[in-house]
């Protein structure tokens, strides 16, 4: 009686999987035992054969969950126009230096009413790979109108826009700008969309929950020097409230960027890393 009870689940199943496969265009002659299994090139066994982020990177949002989040390169709003290499999920990763001296910054302002906004944190190296791919091709300027209107693509690398190494393979670098609070929402970029450059005046550029900079993130310009004599006014003291907020616990910016920052010491300065950026890259952490 065993016997059979056992036969007719088999059956059952058998059936329930026929009927699947029956509506997937499939019959079961098609799929081999193997197919169930986990290949050496699937997307699963390539997860698991990532590597993983040293012991000193966490996730920023476990040090401070108040640190706004909007990481760009998981998405099309980027000088490439697609989403970047080795960009899977919108987790901000950072070295744990880095991350509690963003803490600290957020504490101070919050007392002041405003908050932090990462664009972008950790880069693995594949992704940096992936920006000199695109740069010396040419022929792909489908974002030149917002991100890099008046530069020349082919002077991308000569000009320092972009490299084949960047601090932010290290851990210890951030991109990030000031959001007043309450913090507005901020619609998702429509791929397609008409371009404005990223020069423009606020109330033109692509619309961005921060305080006006005089320039949008990862605009290919002199004007987002965070030092240019032609950003006045607010714009020139929100850099400066910026700047002075992030140099107070211990990040150092970079001239040519206004959104730019690294923290010092640096806890690896010399390695570039190339784990994805994934939350399961620094899982417990």
């Amino acid at each position: 009686m065993t016997g059979m009870r056992t036969a007719l689940r088999a059956l059952a199943t058998a059936a329930a999987v026929t009927a699947l496969l029956a509506t997937a265009g499939l019959s079961p002659a098609s799929v081999s035992p193997a197919a169930a299994q986990v290949r050496p090139g699937s997307a699963s066994a390539d997860a698991r054969s990532e590597p993983k982020a040293p012991d000193g990177f966490v996730a920023l949002r476990s040090v401070d969950p108040t640190i706004i989040q909007e990481m760009r390169y998981t998405t099309a709003h980027t000088f490439l126009g697609e989403r970047v290499d080795g960009y899977r999920q919108p987790v901000c990763i950072l070295t744990r230096p880095a991350a509690r001296a963003l803490h600290l910054a957020q504490k101070r302002l919050l007392r002041q009413g405003y908050a932090l906004k990462v664009y972008d944190c950790y880069r693995p190296q594949r992704a940096v790979d992936h920006f000199v791919r695109w740069a010396k091709d040419l022929d792909d300027q489908s974002m030149k109108g917002e991100f890099y209107p008046l530069v020349d693509k082919s002077r991308l690398f000569e000009d320092g826009y972009i490299a084949e190494k960047s601090g932010h393979s290290r851990g210890s670098t951030v991109d990030l700008t000031l959001v007043r609070l309450p913090a507005l929402p901020t619609r998702p970029y429509r791929p397609g969309e008409r371009l404005t450059p990223c020069f423009a005046p606020k109330d033109e550029r692509f619309p961005d929950n921060s305080v006006d900079m005089g320039t949008g993130y990862d605009c290919f310009d002199t004007l987002s020097h965070t030092d240019d004599p032609r950003i006045q006014g607010v714009q020139r003291a929100n850099r400066q409230f910026l700047k002075r907020t992030l140099t107070e616990v211990g990040f150092v910016n970079l001239p040519e960027e206004w959104w730019h920052f690294t923290h010092k010491p640096e806890l690896f300065p010399d390695t570039y890393f190339d784990f994805p950026v994934d939350r399961r890259a620094v899982a417990g952490r």
